[in-house]
């Protein structure tokens, strides 16, 4: 894992099948889609060119955290991901710095992976 580098760029949308296919006109290629019940999330993974990727975000529920951020902010950029070797030391830098975390501690994300915001 690359601390620093950028795994992928996440992008809140009403719908998967619709902004599929902005991203397909754009070089990307559908790769898997994936349910996260806790995050109340249907996430499509699209791969571009090399190690570049875009997950879509498609809410579950209107209450849901995607839901919540696209009846305030709309579709668009809901998070850029950034790979980290040891994300429990991290949030406790990023706390002691001033940054508030949503996530104290990290929870299950997409693939399996540990992830906080």
């Amino acid at each position: 894992m690359n601390n620093g580098s950028v795994n992928h760029v996440g992008i809140a949308t009403h719908s998967l099948d619709e902004s599929e296919t902005i991203w397909k006109t754009l070089g990307f290629t559908p790769m898997k889609d994936e349910t996260i019940l806790d995050q109340g999330v249907k996430i499509r993974h699209m791969k571009g060119s090399g190690e570049t990727s875009v997950e879509l975000l498609e809410p579950l529920s209107e209450d849901s955290p995607i839901g919540k951020f696209l009846s305030k902010r709309g579709p668009g950029i809901q998070q850029i991901a950034v790979n980290i070797s040891d994300l429990d030391s991290k949030i406790l830098e990023l706390r002691s710095i001033g940054v508030r975390m949503i996530n104290n501690e990290p929870v299950k994300g997409s693939s399996g992976k540990r992830i906080a915001f």
